[in-house]
């Protein structure tokens, strides 16, 4: 395929509820990028597509909107063709048509769907649909699998007789359909909180990172820890863990005795020398906890730190916006990397990963 075929959107998935502000963050990235166009969501639709005035190839495109690089959207790609009026027969062969005019073969096929009830109706056709239309590849000799730098398909339906066509390098796109990292709930765990963490762990960290960061034997603060569910993610790790709560923690999780509980307040309480993570899931005004998390790193006190901070929902924007100021400026003077997500296991919040990059 060309280098510079051109691509007609970004379409980035996100929780139902939060289009405003995939689209406004659409539009953010666009005027950082010098590219024209607009932003469209519909409440409810659980997407939103930035459409471009100009062409721009698929590869810029991507790269421009990596799904890692955005916190409200879970998953990106590049739109290079829709189509509104799918037969019920056949839809293999528009899909097939239309990869065939894009002059390009592809390496893998990723079908997705809205996150919402309506569009979860359609994860069952999605299963099916997915043989006939890599044999419908083949046969037109579009489908390479294992052939270095092919692009993977992307196929989103918003509805039942619509699709959206895309092509994308998987390295940029989220690794799981929809964005959405499928997490059994482990039975020995307090509380269904632990899911976040470990969604965190893998969304916000690459898999390096993962390896070199939470190694056993390494030490963790959480921070308004009751009933324990991030205190037991950390300890699943082999860190040991000091839970700083003055509620009640799992008995069980306590007796395995990498878990110290510590009756304290979590905005006063410091360790006596830096431990390797902090991790803090306390309801409070996102700029306090903001403040809170600068601080500790002010302080020397953690290397690491995960955190979630609570929305306002009206001014989710303005209240992020806000955090990151409130951070950045306080730890002007040191280097540091700050990444933001809106994870599947968050509700009315993001959740952060703060790191010094002079102590990694």
């Amino acid at each position: 395929m060309s280098r510079f075929a051109s691509s007609q959107a970004i379409l980035v998935q996100c929780r139902a509820g939060f289009e405003r502000e995939a689209a406004e963050e659409l539009e953010r990235r666009a005027a950082r990028n010098d590219l024209d166009g607009r932003a469209h969501a519909k409440a409810g639709d659980a997407f939103a597509i930035f459409e471009f005035d100009d062409g721009i190839s698929w590869q810029d495109a991507q790269k421009a909107y990596a799904s890692a690089s955005l916190c409200f959207g879970r998953q990106s790609w590049p739109v290079m063709a829709r189509i509104d009026a799918l037969p019920d027969r056949d839809r293999v062969t528009p899909i097939v048509d239309a990869l065939k005019a894009l002059r390009t073969a592809v390496g893998d096929v990723v079908l997705e769907y809205p996150d919402t009830n309506e569009g979860k109706k359609r994860s069952g056709f999605c299963k099916r649909f997915a043989e006939p239309l890599i044999n419908g590849l083949e046969a037109a000799g579009l489908y390479k699998p294992g052939v270095r730098k092919t692009p993977t398909l992307f196929l989103f339906f918003p509805d039942a007789n619509a699709v959206l066509i895309g092509l994308g390098d998987p390295r940029q796109a989220s690794p799981w359909p929809m964005g959405i990292a499928r997490l059994r709930m482990p039975r020995e765990a307090p509380s269904r909180s632990t899911l976040k963490l470990a969604e965190a762990f893998q969304v916000l960290l690459s898999a390096e990172e993962r390896d070199r960061w939470l190694r056993a034997g390494g030490k963790a603060v959480d921070l308004g820890a009751a009933p324990g569910g991030w205190s037991w993610q950390l300890s699943h790790h082999g860190l040991r863990v000091i839970a700083v709560d003055n509620g009640p923690m799992d008995k069980k999780l306590l007796d395995e005795g990498l878990v110290t509980h510590l009756r304290e307040d979590g905005f006063v309480w410091r360790p006596k020398g830096a431990v390797d993570w902090l991790v803090c899931d306390m309801v409070e005004q996102p700029s306090r906890i903001a403040t809170l998390m600068a601080d500790w790193f002010l302080q020397k006190k953690c290397r690491h730190a995960m955190f979630n901070l609570k929305l306002p929902m009206k001014k989710r924007l303005a209240a992020l916006d806000q955090c990151k100021d409130i951070i950045r400026s306080r730890l002007k003077d040191i280097p540091i990397n700050l990444r933001f997500k809106h994870l599947y296991h968050d509700r009315e919040e993001v959740t952060a990963y703060l790191t010094r990059l002079d102590t990694r």
